[in-house]
């Protein structure tokens, strides 16, 4: 049993290393796409916005992503426009998130991101 114990610590901290230093990137990056698509953005539109936010969020930020554009209740899954995108991050009170997430938005959609 303590081994167990001692080798489950060592993958969590083997795990958030790999989070924190940058090896994970790739995978995180590709976890948001897959989640602005989800949401109802364009493939393209979806990578370039995932690979400027992933530089500039923190992974608990980048969860708070996930959380917030998660639909509620009678919400539809896709969003209709980035203002509804906007509506479903305000829950998650966290204002870096929406200003990285509309400035993201924004330089993507006019070929600068």
């Amino acid at each position: 049993m303590k081994k167990l114990l001692i080798a489950i610590a060592l993958l969590v901290v083997l795990a958030g290393g790999a989070i924190f230093s940058g090896l994970a990137d790739p995978l995180i990056e590709w976890r948001v796409k897959t989640v602005l698509v989800d949401a109802g953005l364009s493939e393209p539109q979806a990578a370039c916005m995932a690979a400027r936010m992933t530089g500039r969020l923190t992974p608990i930020q980048l969860w708070k992503l996930r959380q917030g554009l998660a639909a509620q209740g009678p919400e539809p899954v896709a969003v209709d426009g980035l203002g509804e995108l906007v509506k479903r991050l305000d829950r998650i009170g966290d204002s870096e998130v929406v200003a990285v997430l509309t400035t993201s938005a924004g330089l993507c959609a006019i070929g600068l991101g």
